[in-house]
């Protein structure tokens, strides 16, 4: 009888031994936090601030016509484009009506009528507009991307006319209902009276008459480490190795994921062709799905702009345009180049789920910059060139940019005209 309830005991004792050993094996602190990893990312080496959407969300212009053929221009972050953008977002527009663009004679609206026209580049999805303007679309509206607004008054009519242009390029919806007076576009059409006049070609772009002023800034830069992308990719750093490609670039992958380093181009690829899809994909959703994935693998090194949500064969691109800007003279694109790829982040997404992620690894000093103002040319010696650079293909667009130069450990960016041809090549004059 002992020795049964000494057998008892002792079988007692190793159980109790290997639930124990069971504990401190798989139940070690953190050992949750591990398993639940790849659902829930831990922030770490953040390259930059969060962002929210409505911060990206910006015309890259806003064109102001005066009548009698005047015209004027205003950029991101300077003193009226701002106060105008802050104006309109307050009011409303509703009772969306659709019209063909072939019914408005624009050349006349654009040299006769008052009006503030609004450019979003490659466009802009409504529902993400509506989440910086006060819009009341119906379902049909709803579904499209809008790369212009233009609120323009009429002779002798008591309202004001605002016009929402689709990126299609053959419709257009005019809000019957816009919370917008006659006085109140002439109040910030009277803006622009003494400011810098610009000229049109066909509408296509502007002229100034005059030179303009930027600013030109030189900044300490560095370099940030692949350690630091490497935890901000990757669930499990331990488990990546290392591959260096014949070219140069280093790829370090933990055989799902990959992410490949340019040094030479200080530029960052990074590819995740495993990602489980999320689901519905509609331009707004990819935008927010990468504006969000941007927020929580880096963040933003500086000012952008949703430049375009760009559907392709099995993805959509989502791209963001960096800004930099001093008050009062604007903000502007900084372009990336051949030799410096800079002022960029690229994502792809397939079916809602980010699978590629492009950005710079170059972070900037603003805190110790060192700034200039410049001129960039304007009237006769300018027309002169572009009339030269268009017996080539036609001037499509014509804007202040900087051209970005890495000079040991400092960024410098240079203001040059970005000129845009109608074949899709960007060259610079400056």
């Amino acid at each position: 009888m002992k020795e049964r309830i000494k057998s008892c005991i002792l079988a007692l004792l190793v159980l109790g031994s290997l639930v124990e050993s069971y504990y401190l094996i798989y139940r070690l602190p953190g050992a949750d936090s591990a398993v639940l990893s790849e659902n829930l990312y831990v922030k770490t080496d953040n390259m930059g601030p969060e962002e929210k959407v409505e911060n990206l969300l910006y015309p890259d212009k806003m064109i102001i016509h005066m009548g009698e053929g005047k015209h004027t221009l205003f950029y991101p972050d300077s003193t009226f484009y701002s106060l105008i953008m802050n104006r309109l977002k307050g009011r409303g527009f509703e009772s969306f009506q659709r019209h063909s663009v072939q019914d408005y004679d624009w050349d006349k609206i654009r040299n006769e009528n008052p009006g503030i026209e609004l450019s979003f580049g490659a466009g802009i999805p409504v529902t993400l507009l509506q989440r910086v303007m006060q819009l009341s679309p119906d379902s049909l509206f709803e579904g499209e991307s809008i790369d212009r607004i233009w609120i323009y008054n009429i002779k002798n009519d008591s309202k004001a006319h605002a016009i929402f242009f689709s990126t299609r390029g053959d419709i257009i919806y005019e809000a019957a209902k816009a919370d917008l007076t006659v006085q109140d576009v002439q109040q910030h059409v009277d803006f622009g009276k003494n400011w810098t006049p610009y000229k049109t070609v066909s509408g296509d772009y502007y002229v100034p008459d005059s030179k303009i002023s930027l600013v030109q800034v030189d900044m300490p830069s560095g370099m940030y480490t692949i350690e630091q992308m490497q935890s901000n990719l990757f669930f499990d750093v331990g488990s990546t190795r290392y591959i260096r490609e014949k070219n140069g670039s280093e790829i370090y992958t933990d055989s799902k994921r990959s992410l490949q380093v340019d040094q030479g181009k200080n530029w960052m690829s990074y590819s995740d062709p495993a990602a489980l899809p999320a689901g519905e994909s509609t331009p707004a959703k990819d935008a927010l799905e990468a504006v969000e994935f941007v927020n929580q693998h880096g963040g933003w090194n500086g000012t952008y702009r949703l430049e375009a949500t760009e559907e392709g064969r099995q993805e959509r691109k989502v791209s963001f345009q960096q800004y930099y800007g001093s008050y009062p003279y604007g903000s502007y694109p900084i372009m990336s180049h051949s030799s410096l790829q800079y002022g960029v982040i690229n994502l792809e997404l397939q079916q809602g789920t980010v699978s590629s992620y492009e950005r710079s690894l170059i972070y900037i000093d603003e805190s110790k910059a060192v700034k200039k103002v410049v001129e960039l040319s304007g009237g006769a010696d300018l027309e002169y060139r572009l009339s030269l650079v268009s017996k080539t293909s036609a001037v499509k667009d014509l804007t202040p940019a900087y051209v970005p130069e890495v000079k040991e450990d400092h960024l410098e960016l240079i203001p040059v005209w970005k000129v845009t041809l109608s074949d899709g090549s960007v060259l610079t004059l400056n």
